[in-house]
C-alpha cells in the first residue's frame, strides 16, 4: 500500500529539528519551521486513502521514501492506535512517541536533520520538485 505526494522547496528549508519531519500544504515557510521538508504538498492527513490510514491504527511500519532529482533518503516509522489524521496540511513523522493530528507517524529513524543534506540543499529552491513516496511495510 503506498502514497505518493508532491511538494517543493523554499528558501527557508532549514530542517534542523532534532525529533520531527513535516510535508506541508501551506504555500510558506517562515525561518522557525526547521522541520519542514517541503511545502505545496499534494496532500495532507485527511487526503490519505482510509485504507493507509487503518493500517498505521493497526501499528503498521512505514517506510517514507524521499526523492529529489538523483538524490534519495529513507526514514522507517510505526504507526499508532492513537492516530487521528486531522490535519488538512501537515504531515508530521516523530522520532518520539508524542501523537497529535498532525501526526502520521511515530518511533522515527530519522528527524529533518537527519535528512540528507544533499536533499536539503536542493530544497532551498522554491522550483525544487520533491517527490514522497509512503509505504506500508508490513
Amino acid at each position: 500500500m503506498k502514497e505518493v505526494i508532491i511538494c517543493y522547496g523554499h528558501e527557508n528549508v532549514r530542517a534542523a529539528h532534532r525529533s520531527t519531519l513535516e510535508f506541508t500544504k501551506d504555500d510558506y515557510l517562515t525561518p522557525r519551521g526547521d522541520c519542514i521538508l517541503c511545502i505545496k504538498a499534494s496532500k495532507g492527513l485527511r487526503d490519505l486513502s482510509p485504507e493507509f490510514k487503518e493500517a498505521l491504527r493497526k501499528g503498521k511500519r512505514l517506510l517514507v521514501h524521499i526523492r529529489v532529482d538523483d538524490a534519495v533518503d529513507e526514514v522507517t516509522a510505526y504507526g499508532d492506535e492513537r492516530l487521528t489524521f486531522e490535519s488538512e496540511n501537515s504531515i508530521i513523522i516523530r522520532k518520539s512517541t508524542y501523537i497529535d493530528g498532525r501526526t502520521l507517524a511515530v518511533r522515527a529513524s530519522k528527524a529533518a536533520r537527519d535528512i540528507d543534506r544533499k536533499i536539503v540543499e536542493k530544497l532551498k529552491n522554491p522550483k525544487q520538485k520533491a517527490i514522497i513516496e509512503l509505504i506500508i511495510l508490513e
